[in-house]
């Protein structure tokens, strides 16, 4: 049996009461389990209760009824120095470099002031901000902002690394940089749950995904197994003419035909999310 980092069970949450005294179903009784080791992608379309289930996971929210486990365990004060969390749209002190924003948050999750210097300063190399470490936040482009938040994620190396829309107005090399880092995080031995609206993003990344509609999950499991690609193969060639084709498949070798690339076929995964959301 597969070890979960995060499990969740009948999880239901309501805001405010409404101009007629109802309540206002943010997650209508979701059961949600994350394994550990995995990048795991929460998706869903605006509203459908992604913000809300990572504000209760990370205790910054409290749920109506329902159960929230992380590490087998009820969120606590102790349990989030486990955790790392990156938000869609990070707001640090301006006035403070990049350095001192990672090293408080070191401190903030109990490291000594030497060990916070030496983590702050690695965390931001591995990032791609060594050179910029002491320039002031104001400074920094939104690129380099969402880099500064990766960074104060991870600087107390973390088990769990939640990230909100991590490539959020990212341009495309800092998109493929933060990619670079979150399967890095992965290699490390950490789980990362990360939530996105870019359907390529999720599927060049994640493992396995849950995907909320209307509080409710509308689909889960296994990346390869919803998009039915552990039973198809796609088989990219270079040099192959029209009459070649006909007989690639047993005698691609044999006319020198060669394979560039293979890999698992299967319907996109933004069809996927169309189909399931509706």
């Amino acid at each position: 049996m597969p070890q979960y980092i995060i499990e969740i069970k009948e999880l239901r949450k309501y805001y405010g009461s409404g101009i007629r005294g109802l309540g206002i179903l943010a997650l209508d009784g979701i059961d949600l389990q994350v394994p550990e080791g995995s990048i795991f992608g929460l998706l869903g379309p605006n509203g459908a209760g992604k913000s809300t289930a990572i504000k209760i996971l990370l205790g910054l929210s409290r749920q109506n009824s329902g159960l929230c486990l992380v590490f087998g365990k009820k969120v606590s004060p102790q349990l989030r120095k486990r955790i790392g969390y990156l938000p869609e749209a990070p707001y640090f002190y301006k006035f403070l470099t990049g350095f001192e924003m990672v090293r408080l948050s070191a401190e903030l999750c109990g490291m000594a002031r030497r060990d916070a210097a030496s983590a702050a300063r690695r965390a931001l190399e591995l990032v791609g901000l060594g050179d910029a470490a002491d320039r002031r936040i104001g400074l920094y482009s939104k690129g380099m902002v969402q880099r500064v938040g990766l960074a104060q994620a991870t600087v107390h190396n973390p088990d769990l690394v939640i990230l909100d829309e991590p490539a959020s107005g990212l341009d495309p090399i800092g998109a493929a940089d933060m990619a670079d880092s979150i399967r890095r995080l992965r290699g490390e031995g950490k789980t990362v749950l990360m939530s996105s609206h870019i359907m390529s993003e999720v599927e060049s990344l994640c493992t396995d995904v849950a995907i909320l509609s209307q509080g409710k999950i509308a689909a889960s499991g296994n990346l390869d197994s919803l998009l039915e690609r552990g039973k198809r193969t796609i088989l990219e060639l270079d040099g192959a003419d029209g009459d070649k084709i006909k007989k690639i498949s047993d005698y691609a070798e044999s006319m020198g035909v060669s394979a560039k690339a293979a890999g698992k076929g299967g319907i996109p995964l933004e069809k996927y999310f169309r189909k399931v959301v509706r």
